[in-house]
């Protein structure tokens, strides 16, 4: 097996060990279930609701990833802005409700963050929370990286090994003065912006003005407004039948990604990162970042001119930018040792679950893109020079939707894309033209009730279920006891606002 072709197979092989299954999606279900109960038991905080934002909603959570949490505080129809000392009060008042009902470890109250945040751990799998008041801004950038997620199924993937790979070298915690996830996964937006063809646009091509700006008003009147607009504009761009098409296979776009930021720390002294014209741009020209006091800038296209990154230091951005060059030499020149890749690519024990017998994760993967395995080139001269210029996988042919049309009855299949913008027609099969509730921009593939789960991608169907391996099942519940979730479970996150 040559170079391309091992680490396309082990970035495919780190991906089913992440990726989420159906229990890990139960789980937090369960988590957002009882702290419901916990808030309501409340009385400041009666009539609010419970509400998950983050990776969570973007679909860009790994097994392990954390849960964020906003409680919406009851403001009629309007959208609440209580204030910080209003909120640091409210969150006070949980924190007490929170140890008293038992069951929650390791509670933290951050009272002075810029936004005041509770943080706890779930007895359940030990997954990690972060609980704060009226964060309707976290729910709408969660929304808009869920809805870039359906422009190219490729973006998940990038986030989902991009942040395993930072955690595996220690720049993936902002306590720590690195980056956080949101600032990873803006990385690679930025990335499939300015790779070439670009698979991205700018994203102000998706929406042109402040999202943060227009969060006024009635609720669902203001997110209506910016779903419509979102759900045109995408719709606009993915059926351009004149937009030069990449195909770069995921090793490929990994490389790149490597090589556009080995120099970050040296960049970074004159540049910023800005998502929202697909450019680097120049500090000292931009009078909205000045003056600057970071160490590096990478905007916040949804609350400009917010720095994601503001939490990174001068010293940890020269360990950034080190990781970055470090991996890209060594994916480079790992000359067929798949050891050497997952050692520079994954956690610990993430290693120890792909070196003995992987999970073979038949989870959700929003689409599903041919691999081209073309070969990398050796003979770089410096990592800037790497490009993509191979037609996108995703863009999908006359003939490729007629295949999919004809097999959609097929029961062992995913349908592709099953969450495409209902605007968006040519990526419906025939068989789910019909069902314009399972493919709304405003309906998030979590928001589903039990009579939707077998139709639902992300979890298994009750084909594949019967059809995993039921030795595998029974190995991965005796080791992990934890993972077991209620039976017949009646409801699974439904969020309000989804009617």
């Amino acid at each position: 097996m040559n170079a391309d072709r091992m680490l396309e197979s082990t970035l495919e092989e780190i991906l089913e060990v992440i990726k989420p299954l159906r229990e890990d999606w139960a789980v937090r279900s369960t988590i957002i279930e009882e702290l419901k109960d916990v808030v309501s038991s409340v009385e400041s905080l009666r009539g609010a609701t419970v509400e998950p934002f983050g990776s969570f909603v973007s679909n860009l959570f790994t097994r392990w990833g954390d849960l964020d949490i906003s409680v919406v505080l009851s403001n009629g129809s309007y959208i609440s802005s209580a204030g910080k000392k209003h909120k640091q009060n409210l969150l006070g008042e949980l924190l007490r409700a929170l140890r008293q009902k038992g069951g929650w470890r390791r509670l933290q109250f951050v009272p002075n963050a810029r936004v005041p945040i509770l943080k706890f751990e779930s007895g359940r799998q030990s997954i990690s929370c972060d609980i704060s008041i009226d964060n309707l801004q976290g729910q709408m950038k969660s929304n808009f990286l869920f809805w870039i997620n359906q422009i190219d199924g490729r973006f998940r993937d990038m986030v989902l090994l991009v942040k395993e790979w930072a955690k595996s070298h220690n720049i993936n915690n902002p306590k720590a003065g690195s980056l956080n996830s949101y600032s990873l996964s803006l990385l690679v937006v930025f990335h499939f912006q300015t790779c070439v063809p670009a698979i991205l646009p700018p994203l102000r091509e998706i929406y042109p003005r402040n999202v943060v700006d227009d969060l006024t008003g009635v609720r669902t009147a203001a997110e209506k407004r910016i779903k419509e607009i979102c759900n045109a504009n995408i719709s606009r761009y993915m059926s351009d039948k004149y937009r030069a098409a990449n195909r770069s296979s995921l090793s490929e776009l990994f490389i790149s990604f490597l090589a556009k930021f080995c120099d970050i720390s040296s960049k970074a002294a004159e540049l910023g990162i800005c998502t929202f014209t697909g450019q680097w741009l120049d500090i000292k020209s931009n009078m909205r970042w000045l003056p600057r006091t970071y160490a590096i800038f990478i905007e916040d296209p949804f609350e400009q001119p917010e720095n994601t990154a503001r939490a990174v230091s001068a010293r940890n951005l020269k360990r950034i930018s080190e990781a970055f060059q470090m991996t890209y030499q060594r994916l480079v020149l790992a000359n067929g040792n798949q050891g050497s890749l997952l050692s520079t690519l994954v956690r610990p024990h993430i290693l120890k679950f792909i070196a003995g017998n992987p999970v073979r994760n038949p989870s959700y993967t929003p689409m599903h893109y041919q691999n081209t395995h073309l070969q990398i080139s050796r003979a770089v001269a410096s990592p800037s020079h790497v490009h993509h210029q191979i037609k996108h996988p995703n863009h999908f042919t006359k003939q490729r939707l007629e295949n999919h049309a004809n097999n959609s009855n097929s029961q062992d299949q995913h349908p592709v894309q099953t969450t495409r913008l209902e605007t968006y027609p040519k990526h419906f099969t025939k068989r789910r033209q019909g069902h314009a509730d399972d493919t709304r921009l405003e309906k998030h593939p979590n928001y589903f009730t039990e009579k939707r789960l077998e139709k639902h991608p992300i979890h298994f169907t009750k084909q594949r279920q019967e059809t995993h391996s039921d030795s595998l099942s029974k190995q991965r519940q005796e080791s992990n006891p934890k993972n077991s979730t209620r039976q017949n479970p009646q409801h699974i996150w439904r969020p309000k606002s989804d009617g």
